[in-house]
């Protein structure tokens, strides 16, 4: 009951950051945003993985360098993106094979830290819950998206 309470919390708390979103946002609210979004996993992984005090204290720091990880890789590909040319009838067929080629390196190196990652998490929780937080991490990413959409369907309401 009391992490039910927590996750509806940090739901409560994302909610609210995505009704202050505007457009463009930069800086601070992007950050405070962030930190919202990143407070509700918390407390979703914690749910549903069931984690003890003692997997916790071994588990999210390790957790939060796999994430860090990803989080600069995809950082990096953003940059990248934002530099080329997103125009494919404009592009000679040399920068769509850049761009593709580049598009397959990023994949492969996302599964190279989910790898790297993998045993150490082996090591910290037992099997059942290395396979729940992989699924964990997914239906995470969907019921962000769902809010993330359904903010989006009262932002249009609002403005009719």
């Amino acid at each position: 009951m009391k992490k039910l309470i927590l996750v509806f919390i940090f739901s409560i708390c994302a909610l609210i950051g995505f009704a202050q979103r505007g457009n463009g946002k930069q800086g601070p609210e992007r950050r405070q945003m962030r930190e919202k979004v990143d407070a509700m996993k918390i407390g979703y992984l914690t749910d549903y993985l069931d984690l003890t005090s003692d997997e916790a204290k071994s588990f999210w720091p390790v957790y939060n360098k796999f994430q860090d990880e990803l989080e600069q890789l995809r950082r990096d590909r953003r940059l990248n993106l934002l530099n080329d040319q997103l125009d494919f009838s404009s592009m000679s067929d040399g920068e769509l094979e850049k761009m593709v080629d580049g598009e397959i390196a990023f994949h492969q190196s996302e599964l190279d830290i989910q790898k790297k990652y993998h045993p150490q998490f082996k090591r910290i929780l037992p099997m059942k819950k290395v396979a729940k937080l992989y699924k964990a991490e997914e239906e995470f990413k969907k019921r962000l998206l769902e809010m993330i959409r359904e903010k989006r369907r009262e932002e249009k309401r609002q403005i009719r």
